[in-house]
C-alpha cells in the first residue's frame, strides 16, 4: 500500500512511490525511539550540541541535493530551495549554541529558608506531523530544540515529501545521532493516531490545516497527551503611512509571493489608508502581474507551480466564488496545471467567503479603511491570529497598532524577517504553541520544582 508518492507539480509526471510502512515497522519505530530516548535524555548537553553542529554542517554540505528535490517535490523555485535548506541549518546551528541556556536551572527567588530551582527535563519520544510547504524548515523547528532539550523524534512527513524526510533522516543518522533518535514514519492518518495513544509517546506537534490540527488535538485530548499546534494564518498587512510607497508595495509583494503564496505568515489581507489607497492598488496590481510564473529551476522564476494540481483547482475554486459573491477579480484568477498566475481581489465584503478564508497560493485581497482604528478592526476580524505587518512612519502609531493586534507576530516596516531567534507562532485558530527560539524548548518539556530546605 501507498499514499506516499513524488509527484512533479510542474509536470505532472509521478516520479516514484513509496510504500506505507506495516503495523510492525511502525511498533519497530516507536519501540526504537523509546529505547533511545532513556541514553539520549543522559547524554551530556555538549555532546548533543556537537551532533546538532554536525547535523547543520550537513545541511549546508548536501544543499543542492536537498533543494533538487523539494523543487521535484512541491515546486519551490530553486533558488528559495536553496534558502530553505539554509534556514533549517542556522535553526539546527541556533539550538547547538544555546544548549546551556535552554538545560540550565532556573533558580527562584523563595520566601523561606533553602533554595528552589526549575530543573528542565525531557520528556521523551514525540511524534511530529508536518506540512509539504517548508519540508526541511518546518522539520528543523520542531526536531532541532527538542533533540537539544534531550527528546527523541518520530517524523511524519507530508506524502508528497518522502524523499526529503529521507533526506533528513539520513542527515541526523550521518551526523551521528544514536539510533532512534531521529526516525522517519510513512504511516496513515489512523496509524498516526495510535502512535499519539501509545504510552511510549509523550507527546505530538503538528503544523498544518485547522482541520488536521483539529483532528489531532482531538485525539491527544482523549489521550492526555501534550499538543503543540501551528496551524493556518490570513495575516494583514497594514499600510497606514508611508514616505517610500513603492518601497511599502515590493514588501507587499514579496510578503504575499514568497514560496508561491504557500506560507502560513505570508500576508495576505492588504488593508490600506484611503489616502493611499487607490496609488497602492494600481502600484501592487502592476507588481503582482508582472511577476514572472515558470519553470521552478529558472534563475528569474519568481512563483513556480503550486504544491499539487488538487491545491492549485482548490484555489481556482475559491477565487472563482469570492467573483460569484461578488468581489472584483483586478487582475489573474486563471490556472494552467498547477501554476497559478498572481491575483488581486478588491471588494471582498463580510458576508462572502473570502472574508474568512486562508487563501493558500498566490493571491491578495486589499482593502480600503479610513483610518487606524478601523484598520485594527478589520485586521482582527478574522478567526487567524498568526502574524501581522504593519507600515507607518509614525513610531507612537506602530507600538500602538502592534499592541493592539490580535496576533503572535507583529513586523513593523519589514517583512520575510523570520530567523531562528525568533519566536513564531500563533493565537485563535492559528495554533496554541511556540517554535523558534528559545520559546521553543520549553514545549515538550518537564519544568520540575527542586525545593531544598
Amino acid at each position: 500500500m501507498t499514499d506516499y508518492a513524488v509527484v512533479n507539480p510542474a509536470t505532472g509526471e509521478t516520479l516514484a512511490t513509496y510504500d506505507t510502512f506495516d503495523d510492525a515497522a511502525v511498533d519497530d519505530a516507536v519501540r526504537r525511539a523509546d529505547a533511545a530516548a532513556r541514553t539520549w535524555a543522559a547524554t551530556a548537553p555538549a555532546e548533543r550540541a556537537e551532533l546538532l553542529r554536525r547535523a547543520a554542517q550537513l545541511h549546508r554540505d548536501r544543499a543542492d541535493d536537498l533543494a533538487a528535490i523539494i523543487v521535484r517535490e512541491m515546486g519551490k523555485v530553486h533558488s528559495a530551495a536553496l534558502e530553505e535548506v539554509g534556514f533549517a541549518a542556522d535553526i539546527t546551528e541556533y539550538y547547538a549554541d544555546q544548549i546551556d541556556r535552554i538545560t540550565a536551572d532556573q533558580p527562584i527567588d523563595i520566601l523561606g529558608d533553602g533554595t528552589a530551582v526549575i530543573r528542565r527535563s525531557p520528556l521523551g519520544a514525540l511524534l511530529g506531523i508536518m506540512p509539504w510547504n517548508f519540508p526541511y524548515y518546518q522539520v528543523a523547528r520542531f526536531a532541532a530544540p527538542n533533540l537539544a532539550i534531550g527528546n527523541t523524534i518520530l517524523l511524519k512527513h507530508a506524502p508528497q515529501c518522502p524523499e526529503s524526510a529521507l533526506a533528513i533522516e539520513a542527515i541526523y543518522r550521518d551526523a551521528g545521532f544514536p539510533d532512534g533518535a531521529y526516525v522517519d514514519l510513512r504511516i496513515t492518518n489512523e496509524q498516526a493516531a495510535d502512535i499519539i495513544a501509545d504510552p511510549r509517546v509523550h507527546g505530538v506537534s503538528v503544523t498544518g490545516s485547522e482541520r488536521a490540527g483539529a483532528a489531532v488535538a482531538e485525539v491527544a485530548g482523549r489521550n492526555l497527551k501534550k499538543v503543540a499546534l501551528e496551524l493556518g494564518g490570513s495575516d494583514p498587512f497594514i499600510l497606514l503611512s508611508t514616505d517610500d510607497l513603492d518601497a511599502a508595495v515590493e514588501a507587499a509583494v514579496g510578503a504575499r509571493l514568497d514560496n508561491t503564496g504557500q506560507s502560513c505568515n505570508g500576508a495576505k489581507r492588504f488593508i490600506v489608508v484611503d489616502d493611499l489607497y487607490d496609488a497602492f492598488l494600481e502600484k501592487f496590481t502592476a507588481e503582482m502581474s508582472g511577476a514572472k510564473v515558470g519553470d521552478p529551476d529558472a534563475d528569474d522564476t519568481v512563483l513556480g507551480p503550486l504544491s499539487s494540481l488538487v491545491a492549485a483547482e482548490r484555489l481556482a475554486e475559491q477565487v472563482d466564488r469570492a467573483v460569484a459573491q461578488g468581489a472584483t477579480l483586478v487582475t489573474g484568477g486563471t490556472r494552467d496545471g498547477a501554476f497559478f498566475a498572481p491575483t488581486v481581489l478588491t471588494g471582498v465584503t463580510r458576508d462572502m467567503d473570502a472574508y474568512s478564508e486562508e487563501f493558500f497560493g498566490p493571491v491578495g485581497a486589499v482593502y480600503r479603511v479610513a483610518d487606524e482604528d478601523a484598520a485594527v478592526e478589520l485586521a482582527n476580524d478574522t478567526p487567524f491570529g498568526l502574524g501581522s505587518y504593519v507600515f507607518t512612519t509614525d513610531a507612537e502609531q506602530a507600538e500602538r497598532v502592534a499592541d493592539r493586534l490580535d496576533a503572535g507576530m507583529v513586523y513593523v516596516n519589514l517583512v520575510l524577517a523570520d530567523s531562528p531567534e525568533l519566536p513564531f507562532g500563533g493565537v485563535k485558530r492559528s495554533g496554541t504553541s511556540r517554535e523558534l527560539g528559545l520559546l521553543a524548548a520549553d514545549e515538550f518539556v518537564n519544568k520540575k520544582l527542586i525545593r531544598i530546605g
